[in-house]
Formats: structure tokens, C-alpha cells, sequence
């Protein structure tokens, strides 16, 4: 069996072909699968989803980008002046974090030097 061709990519036409030729003929994903040599169930499932939701048009559309969260790129300004003062914070608090570390340490191993 020939191996699957990475990132093959499908042109609209031959998408809208597919989904709409296992409705008309009511043939099964993996029917549809085998007459069209298409590999992978995950690209089938998406191509009916986007085509029942959005029609062959939404097939056309380029999705290979990542989805957007919803943040913007940009911060606000007083939401960037907050996270600037934490991380001052933060940085203080470990550096003191540090030094009493050290000096709890300094102060075991003098404890430990006297009890020789």
C-alpha cells in the first residue's frame, strides 16, 4: 500500500465532489473513503461538518492558520503596568527567597561545625 502524501492539500471543488456525492449516493464515511482514496477519517468528518454548517462555500475557505484565542496581541496599557509592577514583585520575592534560604543554610552549617 502506497504511503499517505504529507500535507496533500484538496482543491474546493474536489471537496464539495465528495460530500456531496456521499449524501446524494448515502454511501459511508469509510465507503466514500475508498472511492475517493482519501486516508484520513479526521479530514472527511471535518469537510461534512464545515459543509452541513457553512455549505460549499466554507469548503473554499483556507483554515490551516491557528485559531485565534481572542487576545489580542497587544495588552491594555494599564493591564501591561500591572503585569510589569507583579513581575517586579515576584523578582523581589525570590531574590529574598534566596538569601533566606542562604543564610538558613550558612546557619545549619554552623550549627553542624560546632557539634564536632
Amino acid at each position: 500500500m502506497p504511503k499517505e502524501v504529507p500535507n496533500k492539500r484538496y482543491t474546493p471543488e474536489f471537496k464539495q465532489l465528495v460530500v456531496e456525492t456521499m449524501r446524494e449516493e448515502g454511501l459511508s464515511l469509510s465507503k466514500t473513503m475508498r472511492q475517493f482514496d482519501i486516508n484520513c477519517l479526521g479530514i472527511m468528518n471535518r469537510w461534512v461538518r464545515i459543509y452541513l454548517e457553512e455549505g460549499p462555500e466554507g469548503l473554499a475557505l483556507e483554515r490551516r492558520r491557528r485559531k485565534n484565542t481572542g487576545h489580542s496581541a497587544k495588552q491594555p496599557k494599564e493591564v501591561e503596568e500591572d503585569l510589569i509592577a507583579e513581575n517586579q514583585r515576584l523578582r523581589a520575592e525570590n531574590a529574598y527567597l534566596k538569601n533566606l534560604q542562604a543564610l538558613v543554610l550558612e546557619e545549619e552549617r554552623r550549627q553542624h561545625r560546632k557539634r564536632r
